[in-house]
């Protein structure tokens, strides 16, 4: 293939393989929690992490992703004793956040808002060796979390009194969950953006409920999902010349919709199903899980 010829679009490919891999991989586990907008809270404050590597003349991705996880960490402790006021906590993080990195990298020398776009969105030119890098030891981090420990993860997600119950360090699973989002939102800004992580963190999830009834069948299914329309939107951004984060996100939503027009008649089947066991007193078949994602 031409765009193979050129180093960027060989960067690009292989970090828009590992945000394939890591957003659902994270995703996953913040749909069952139901905190489907935290990767978009830790983008927020991911920006004043940019704008301070651009004011210190470090890398953005480093900084980011340290300011990245002090933000996340923070927003679980707001979510465990904020109480009442949690809400007004998170949002004076996030917009502090986003006009943090704003006035930083107008403070840097030679810095503008200009320079923010492509970590806001995505650029595939922009990607640099360093970067990717940086992307891959990051990408590792996650994918080693996630799978690694998996079966704890999805037990806290599911219930974390019952988890506790178990003896499972639930407020530490918990903070480590927080700690590979935002590392997590750090290794996707440079294809996908700030802006528009979470979507590639959760629509994948979502698509993958339509067709799978485990975890672990969800899992394989979004990661799936999510190389397949990384690669596809950055290589339909090189060719058409369109922003490839806006077409990763917009990819994906097409194949939610997708799945989910398949996935009906599937449902009313199983739902038929279901209702003449229970007619005929099949244990069976009436103990079959409602949700889509019940086991691991």
């Amino acid at each position: 293939m031409e765009l193979l010829n050129y180093a960027f679009m060989q960067r690009a490919l292989l970090a828009a393989v590992l945000v394939g891999i890591t957003a659902p991989a994270v995703g996953i586990y913040l749909v069952q929690r139901r905190q489907a907008l935290m990767g978009d809270g830790i983008g927020h404050v991911a920006m004043t992490g940019v704008g301070l590597g651009f004011l210190l003349s470090t890398s953005p991705v480093w900084m980011a992703t340290a300011v990245a996880i002090v933000g996340a960490v923070v927003m679980e402790l707001i979510r465990w004793y904020g109480k009442t006021r949690g809400d007004i906590a998170l949002a004076m993080l996030f917009y502090g956040g986003m006009a943090g990195g704003v006035m930083f990298i107008n403070l840097a020398p030679g810095g503008s808002n200009a320079n923010l776009q492509s970590y806001l969105f995505g650029s595939l030119s922009t990607v640099s060796e360093e970067d990717v890098s940086a992307i891959c030891l990051l990408a590792a981090f996650v994918v080693l979390v996630t799978v690694g420990l998996r079966r704890q993860l999805f037990a806290v997600s599911q219930d974390e009194e019952f988890a506790r119950v178990t003896g499972l360090p639930v407020r530490a699973l918990n903070l480590l969950t927080a700690v590979t989002a935002a590392v997590t939102v750090t290794v996707a800004m440079r294809v996908v953006g700030l802006l528009l992580v979470s979507a590639l963190m959760v629509v994948p999830v979502a698509a993958a409920q339509q067709l799978t009834r485990s975890f672990a069948a969800t899992f394989a299914v979004s990661v799936a999902i999510g190389i397949a329309v990384t690669l596809g939107g950055t290589v339909t951004s090189y060719y058409q010349d369109v922003p490839p984060g806006a077409t990763i996100v917009l990819l994906t939503i097409g194949v939610f919709i997708a799945l989910t027009i398949l996935a009906t008649p599937l449902a009313r089947r199983r739902a038929r199903a279901k209702a003449a066991a229970e007619a005929a007193g099949d244990p069976a078949e009436c103990s079959v899980p409602a949700q889509p994602v019940a086991k691991t």
